[in-house]
């Protein structure tokens, strides 16, 4: 496990982002865990977060040329990713979208330049994949190129298919998903730290319910 690797499950159980228990889905499927970005969202824990996202995105090594954040968790993940990257000579513009158009002022339901040319979709968390085809829809719409998602955690969970929301999406769009982290590396974390390791069979018995 990378540093930030770590430093990511650090934050999120301290933030209490990521919690144990049990959770009803937005899929319908009942899960012995769940992950909540906005915990998150406190000068506590931002800069430590947005260098998680950034130091992904160096390992990653991939080019783009817009960054999108989609509503809602997306919009501060974006921002603050944006904040750090600004840090060097990039010059990336973000956007972001809402949830209803507006008929007023700039009007629309982007906010921000469009995307354009090859763009970075940035979210907290990839389960079922159906918010991410939403956003990727979206964006090739527009006329860009969804190039690469990242996302904090990916779930690892089958899609409509047998194989993963991940590779359906990889499949599908022609583009590259990657995340901070995911359940397999959740599942060692958990089984090295006694503090979680009674957490460790019911993880993995979700794994073997609904991994890919």
């Amino acid at each position: 496990m990378k540093d930030y690797q770590n430093k990511f499950i650090n934050l999120a159980l301290e933030a209490e982002a990521l919690i144990f228990g049990n959770f009803t889905l937005k899929s319908g499927r009942k899960s012995p865990y769940f992950f909540n970005a906005a915990k998150m969202l406190n000068t506590k824990f931002l800069l430590d977060l947005s260098e998680c996202y950034t130091e992904t995105i160096e390992d990653l090594d991939v080019s783009f040329d817009s960054i999108y954040g989609p509503a809602y968790k997306g919009i501060f993940l974006a921002s603050i990713i944006g904040t750090s990257l600004g840090k060097s000579d990039i010059n990336i513009p973000i956007s972001f979208n809402r949830k209803e158009v507006k008929d007023h002022g700039e009007g629309g339901d982007v906010v921000g330049l469009l995307p354009s040319g090859n763009v970075l979709i940035v979210d907290d968390v990839i389960s079922a994949g159906t918010a991410a085809r939403e956003s990727i829809e979206k964006i090739k719409s527009i006329g860009a190129v969804p190039k690469i998602m990242l996302v904090g955690l990916d779930r690892q969970e089958k899609g409509s298919s047998s194989v993963s929301a991940k590779t359906e999406l990889e499949n599908d769009f022609g583009l590259s998903v990657a995340s901070i982290i995911n359940l397999d590396l959740l599942i060692s974390y958990v089984s090295d730290d006694s503090k979680f390791s009674e957490h460790k069979d019911d993880l993995e018995d979700y794994r073997n319910n609904w991994g890919a």
